[in-house]
């Protein structure tokens, strides 16, 4: 048998695991042998995806956890590290956005409420920081393993309306890159730092941006669609396959890359 996309036997944190990309990234990677330890806010809705993992003969565990407090994310390494003794991977999922850092199309960049757009920029970009610091820790202790940051369209591309958030993840792919040169050359070339960046997949953050309450396209969404030669959304699970890569021995010589999964949004010329 091949193993050389195996992601077997890995303990993978994954921070944001209960939003709609994470929860279905867990789930997937339980499947394929992963002990999956899912970080989240939502006590309720971690444990029931344990609970359904473990149904389907998967082992995955919850921690209640606030990517913006160090002392709390330490605090879940080491209960991490008390039952496993390890941490292969870590998926810097956690993120998301809020109104007063949007600017709507009626208005203009003097709308743009500064504490709201401090808080979108430490939520995304502080909140990959402190858990890459925290978790790097056992891996250049054990000489080995796997970091994936997530990055997005709004990183290459500058989208409207969403300042606050596109800023967050233009420094999340450029802490990428500065992590993967810091890591090889202080530490070891075994420890790899990438980065994903989805395409537009529909989550509860996004949903009413895009989609109406009967299915059918908002504005946004019409121009979304208009700009992705897949004429689609992408669905949780076409990140799946990305993200084995990244954790698998597949990518070996692979570091301080944006993985892009877009449908080609980020081909699209005119």
């Amino acid at each position: 048998m091949n193993e050389l996309f195996s992601v077997k036997d890995q303990v993978v944190v994954i921070t944001g695991g209960t939003g709609v990309l994470g929860r279905c990234i867990a789930e997937y990677l339980a499947t394929q042998g992963a002990k999956v330890v899912i970080l989240g806010r939502r006590k309720e809705e971690g444990d029931a995806i344990v609970d359904e993992i473990k149904a389907k003969g998967g082992e995955a565990m919850f921690l209640v956890t606030d990517v913006m407090s160090e002392a709390k994310v330490q605090e879940n390494c080491d209960e991490i590290m008390a039952r496993y003794g390890r941490v292969d991977a870590l998926l810097n999922a956690a993120g998301g956005n809020m109104a007063g850092a949007v600017i709507s199309p009626e208005g203009n960049f003097f709308d743009l409420k500064v504490d709201a757009f401090r808080t979108v920029l430490d939520l995304n970009l502080t909140g990959t920081v402190i858990p890459t610091q925290v978790f790097l820790r056992p891996m250049v202790e054990a000489g080995k393993g796997s970091i994936i940051n997530f990055s997005s369209m709004a990183a290459f591309r500058p989208i409207t309306r969403v300042c606050g958030y596109a800023a967050a993840k233009a420094g999340i792919s450029n802490f990428t890159a500065f992590m993967a040169n810091e890591v090889a050359t202080k530490f070891t070339p075994a420890i790899r730092v990438n980065a994903i960046a989805p395409g537009f997949f529909v989550t509860n953050q996004n949903r009413a941006l895009l989609t109406n309450p009967d299915g059918s396209l908002t504005a946004r969404g019409e121009s979304v669609i208009r700009q992705t030669p897949f004429k689609r959304f992408g669905k949780p699970e076409e990140l799946c396959g990305t993200i084995q890569y990244l954790l698998s021995e597949a990518s070996s010589f692979v570091t301080g890359t944006v993985a892009v999964v877009d449908g080609g949004f980020n081909s699209f010329a005119m």
